[in-house]
């Protein structure tokens, strides 16, 4: 029987929980607007809002590697904290990121994430990213690699 944290709340107070979380650590996730849409145990989706400002290229209107690598990095690491009992802070260790297609402009991006294995100082997860509707043609996977801290607020 699973006691991640993800299970001992409802979804709205979940979401509540990690958006605080999420926004004090790091703040530049609440400045981008990610939100969580979706959690169950160590899967999390969640969602990049568009705007302009995310775009590489205006001519060609494609969105920035770096908004989809926060995305996608965040994501990892809020469904590592989701699966661990009792949660606690991580740091990326490594993240590699296939980027197969670029992302649109004009459309919300979604990522969903899941915690795969925990060790006990170490977590791994996966992570694809794609626009609604459009799950089975990601724009980018993901694999990485994430420590697990001891220490109220990180620093392993």
């Amino acid at each position: 029987m699973s006691t991640a944290i993800s299970d001992k709340f409802g979804p709205e107070a979940f979401q509540a929980i990690m958006q605080q979380v999420f926004g004090s650590a790091v703040p530049h996730v609440q400045a981008l607007g990610i939100t969580v849409e979706h959690f169950s145990g160590e899967e999390v989706l969640m969602r990049l809002p568009y705007r302009d400002i995310f775009l590489a290229d205006p001519d060609r209107r494609l969105l920035h590697g770096g908004v989809v690598t926060t995305l996608i990095d965040t994501a990892c690491g809020l469904g590592v904290v989701a699966a661990l009992d009792p949660p606690r802070p991580v740091a990326t260790l490594d993240l590699r990121i296939d980027y197969l297609k670029p992302g649109a402009a004009e459309r919300d991006l979604l990522c969903r994430a899941l915690c795969y294995r925990i060790t006990s100082r170490i977590a791994f997860a996966r992570a694809e990213a794609f626009h609604p509707g459009e799950e089975a043609s990601p724009i980018a996977a993901a694999m990485g690699s994430f420590m697990l801290s001891d220490l109220p607020g990180g620093g392993g």
